[in-house]
């Protein structure tokens, strides 16, 4: 029988659930032994029951752990279970607002008030009731999950109230999304609400048509490729012509005629192409075997970068990117003038030494743009593995050169600037000592037949201008010391960090900050300040950032 009816405030059963219960709306619900109590009351008293939509589904129920808004509901039906539990059958009578928790064992109960629809009716409450059913409609054709029959139920509604509630149970929207649709007592602001949530529903099914076409278009181009590739073999083998192994096999073979590669190289890359000739592309030993040639074939074994040999042009660069550094300079202009005179001299190895911050790694980019060559970099702070240098044996799954060799790749010539950040912080350990193997690579005596444990031939590196930079000295082993031209580069004194800062630290903040330059003036006086109480170092790194903030 209907319950009687309700004064407000009153005192309800509350029943929390995962679902959020809309008024005039029928769902299923499974109970819980903990909640089967309050069932029974409300049925044997033939009252409603409060339905709350829990917002935190795990742990031990507490107050906040509810949605503020929910529903009044009738008990339609009801079904014990074997576990102590019950199914239950609601339909939803209005909207509620819990006031307060009033009990919480045995039966978890609240005060409640009402929380009534209000609409504004005009031209803009009929345009937004026009827009969710055409949307709606538009979803439902769209998603195969929902009934057609939902467009008309939609279409009969004439309360805007029921209808927003009824797209907002049907849509698929998340349980939060539908708590905050319930909470909305306003119908023009849910419905302008609603439009939101079905353009945004409508838009994900389009992706998903749209990605679901795409996954179609390609499996059919790849089966539509493969049926047309095993034609393609079929007709060259009639034909008597190479299929695609033996065509990319012909192609590697021009590449090494092309790539005049030092005789040694080229004996062990004719041999690893014969054996890849004979491989089936299935087996592991194919990708290693063309990996390999790859490397072999894309080094600079001969490719050199022609040298800037205008002594002035490289003083000037020099003094554009440095201030002071004058010992640096003079060394770099000795080695361009005996280049002039010996094209094929081989290259210099330099040590940069000094704090941190003072234009070690910098000045190594300067050098390169004054001779014209390529600038590599790599740092070997914390390397502890020889196979860092060396590169690692063939034997290995996924070996690969070691890093000279690959930066000499990166660089596409065999006589760039390759700077060694950091020399003085490698380690060593049961994995090897990197210091050692930079032995052969730092001396020139060496360094032209120099053996790389992946290719398994010389590479030559005597025409590579090699700058080592490092803090301090004595961490540096002494056989390894004394292969390098060490050049200390000192901190600098107040007045050349003034000039530092006015030549390139404050134009290069200025640019990074959108200013220009006439918008911003800084003194002497100002830097000066800067430097004798905000920085303590003997580089000018620290000087930069303080200036910049």
């Amino acid at each position: 029988r209907p319950p009687g009816p309700l004064e407000f405030p009153t005192t309800v059963s509350i029943l929390p659930t995962d679902l959020v219960l809309f008024p005039f709306m029928m769902a299923p619900a499974l109970i819980a032994p903990r909640w089967v109590a309050a069932i029974d009351e409300a049925t044997r008293e033939n009252r409603p029951i409060g339905v709350f939509a829990r917002r935190v589904m795990e742990g031990e129920l507490e107050p906040s752990h509810l949605y503020e808004v929910g529903t009044l509901a009738q008990i339609l039906r009801l079904l014990r279970l074997p576990d102590g539990g019950m199914q239950v059958l609601l339909q939803g009578v209005e909207r509620v607002r819990l006031v307060e928790i009033v009990a919480l064992h045995p039966i978890l109960r609240g005060r409640v008030e009402p929380l009534p629809s209000v609409k504004t009716p005009g031209v803009e409450l009929e345009a937004l009731r026009r827009n969710v059913l055409e949307l709606f409609r538009q979803l439902v054709e769209k998603s195969p999950q929902l009934p057609r029959e939902w467009v008309g139920v939609a279409f009969s509604l004439q309360d805007e109230s029921q209808l927003a509630d009824f797209v907002t149970v049907h849509a698929n929207l998340k349980p939060e999304e539908q708590a905050e649709m319930l909470a909305i007592p306003n119908v023009n602001e849910r419905l302008r609400r609603l439009v939101s949530y079905l353009n945004r529903e409508l838009e994900i099914l389009e992706i998903g048509q749209r990605i679901q076409s795409q996954a179609r278009d390609e499996m059919e181009k790849a089966q539509r490729e493969y049926y047309l590739r095993e034609q393609l073999k079929a007709i060259q083998r009639e034909l008597g012509e190479m299929g695609g192994t033996e065509a990319e096999i012909a192609e590697l073979r021009q590449q090494l005629e092309a790539a005049n590669l030092p005789p040694e190289a080229r004996k062990e890359a004719e041999r690893e192409l014969d054996r890849l000739a004979h491989m089936t592309p299935a087996s592991p030993e194919y990708t290693i075997a063309r990996t390999y040639l790859d490397w072999m074939l894309n080094l600079p074994w001969n490719r050199l970068t022609e040298d800037q040999l205008d002594i002035l042009r490289a003083e000037q660069i020099l003094d554009e990117d440095h201030y002071d550094l004058e010992r640096v300079k003079e060394r770099i202009l000795d080695y361009l003038a005996v280049l002039k005179l010996k094209p094929d001299t081989k290259g210099a190895i330099l040590c940069f030494v000094g704090p941190p911050g003072v234009g070690k790694t910098s000045l190594g980019q300067s050098i390169a743009r004054a001779l014209g060559r390529q600038f590599v970099r790599i740092s070997l702070g914390g390397v502890r593995d020889e196979a860092e240098i060396r590169g690692h044996r063939r034997t290995y799954i996924g070996s690969l050169p070691g890093r000279i060799i690959q930066g000499l790749r990166r660089a596409g010539s065999r006589n760039p600037v390759f700077m060694l950040d950091e020399i003085d912080k490698l380690g060593a350990d049961y994995r090897g000592d990197p210091a050692a193997a930079l032995l052969e690579v730092l001396d020139p005596e060496q360094n032209f037949a120099f053996v790389d444990h992946y290719l398994g031939v010389p590479f030559d590196l005597s025409r590579v201008l090699f700058i080592t930079t490092a803090n301090t000295l004595y961490t540096i082993p002494p056989p390894l010391l004394d292969r390098m031209e060490v050049i200390e580069i000192p901190g600098y004194t107040e007045p050349e960090k003034v000039e530092i800062a006015r030549r390139y630290l404050l134009p290069r903040q200025i640019r990074e900050s959108g200013l220009q330059p006439e918008q911003l003036t800084i003194t002497d006086e100002a830097v000066r300040e800067v430097i004798r109480y905000y920085t303590r170092e003997a580089g000018v790194r620290n000087l930069e950032r303080e200036l910049g903030t």
